[in-house]
């Protein structure tokens, strides 16, 4: 009796878990504010990264590029296959090695292939992006690129102090989403870029699951605003809002995401 009830308990802990913790597709790079350019290493799992949960098997993304300045950039042959690790396990990402030239910003966006979420018996396919800044010259930031699923910000993603808030428009193909429901989760294991790895301690201790994944919805025209209590990387995905409903006959949840980082006040 005793035996199976250890083994219920243990089942439901990890359900818990893997509820509690949401799927990120990330776009990672520890500096998003620059004194200069040159070469910078972006880190692409798609995992969970506020418990440092599972990564994801993925195949090859279908679109990786940047805009500057209006110009459009295909990196998508700047893609390299690494194997990132979890708490959990091992699996495959990719990074890619980009200069920056100039001042302004640079906008990368990733669009992963589908995933099949085989619990849920659904893909998902989080359209991501990531602004790094050079100089503290603005230019691009704000700018609607037309994605299917886009969080366009309202708020400077790499220059947000800790304590400070960050706002943003959800819209598909070019259209705010109403009442858009909004997943938050804090960078909670800083990436190790050297071992491609997590690390072993987190952050902060949450002070309950429901901490680890945050929810909050947007507004009647497709706006939200978060106020972020810790400095470092916060990843925001609207759920399901891209125009695409349905891949390889399954339901395809086409989500739309965005990281900023935040700065200590010192």
């Amino acid at each position: 009796m005793f035996k199976k009830l250890t083994a219920s308990a243990l089942l439901t802990a990890s359900l818990l878990s893997s509820q509690a913790s949401a799927h990120f597709q990330m776009v990672y790079t520890p500096d998003t504010l620059r004194e200069r350019g040159g070469l910078i290493t972006l880190k692409m799992p798609f995992t969970h990264p506020a418990s440092s949960g599972y990564v994801m098997t993925v195949d090859k993304p279908e679109q990786f590029f940047v805009v500057r300045k209006g110009k459009k950039t295909d990196l998508l042959g700047s893609l390299t296959p690494i194997q990132w690790s979890s708490a959990e396990n091992t699996g495959p990402a990719y990074e890619a090695q980009v200069k920056l030239r100039g001042l302004g910003d640079n906008i990368f966006v990733l669009q992963p292939a589908p995933y099949l979420e085989k619990e849920e018996d659904k893909y998902i396919q989080q359209i991501t992006k990531s602004i790094v800044n050079v100089g503290s010259l603005p230019t691009d930031w704000n700018e609607e690129l037309g994605l299917a699923a886009e969080i366009v910000p309202l708020t400077k993603p790499y220059a947000i102090y800790e304590g400070g808030t960050f706002t943003g428009v959800v819209k598909s193909a070019g259209k705010p989403v109403p009442f858009a429901e909004i997943e938050v989760e804090y960078l909670n294991y800083v990436p190790d870029m050297q071992s491609n790895a997590f690390a072993e301690a987190p952050a902060i201790t949450p002070p309950g699951q429901a901490f680890i994944t945050m929810t909050l919805y947007a507004d009647a025209n497709g706006t939200f605003n978060f106020s972020i209590p810790k400095a470092g990387h916060w990843g925001f995905a609207a759920l399901g809002v891209g125009p695409v409903k349905e891949h390889n006959g399954k339901e395809l949840s086409q989500d739309a995401v965005i990281w900023v980082q935040a700065s200590a006040v010192k």
